[in-house]
């Protein structure tokens, strides 16, 4: 068991497909995109909480500007967060999304008390755009080998946005 299938069984609790899918992927296949998946229902969900969080709160000379752009963001992942969880229960799982679900589950790093400048959050979030980006490419990879390319083309799309978003985060910080 690797890495990623370790963290997305305890994000889980061990939990495997419950419902009977006529899907044709072998029931270790689909139990293992389930763990994948959930784990990043979890992981998207903390984000975007952070990011509605950033959005609230950011104070300073671009206040406008970022928090038109962290509101965005967060509008992004939400739909995200729905395609995913739809694909955890075609699989024939639960899919593990209410808040202290995500919470408990999430490998997102806590958002930081008291970070209110617009560039600090602007770094707080690229931290975390970018360890989720690494994260569901390991799930991309994980989908292809175990031959569910429809979740390895759904975390690509999850992945393409990760990307962009932190692209437009970078480019605040650069000079």
């Amino acid at each position: 068991m690797n890495k990623r299938q370790s963290r997305t069984k305890e994000a889980t609790n061990g939990r495997t497909s419950a419902f009977n899918t006529r899907i044709d992927l072998s029931k270790e296949t689909r139990d293992q995109m389930i763990a994948t998946l959930n784990q990043d229902l979890g992981d998207l969900f903390d984000l975007y909480s952070q990011t509605k969080q950033a959005h609230w709160n950011v104070k300073g000379k671009e206040f406008y500007q970022l928090h038109e752009l962290f509101d965005e963001l967060a509008g992004e992942l939400l739909g995200f967060i729905d395609m995913v969880a739809e694909r955890v229960t075609a699989l024939g799982g639960e899919a593990r999304g209410t808040v202290r679900m995500a919470a408990g589950g999430s490998q997102i790093e806590e958002y930081p008390d008291g970070v209110f400048e617009g560039l600090e959050i602007v770094n707080v979030l690229a931290d975390r755009y970018s360890k989720l980006g690494a994260s569901v490419r390991e799930g991309i990879d994980a989908a292809e080998e175990a031959g569910d390319m429809t979740t390895s083309d759904l975390l690509i799309d999850v992945s393409r946005e990760l990307d962009k978003s932190l692209w437009f985060l970078e480019a605040h910080l650069q000079k």
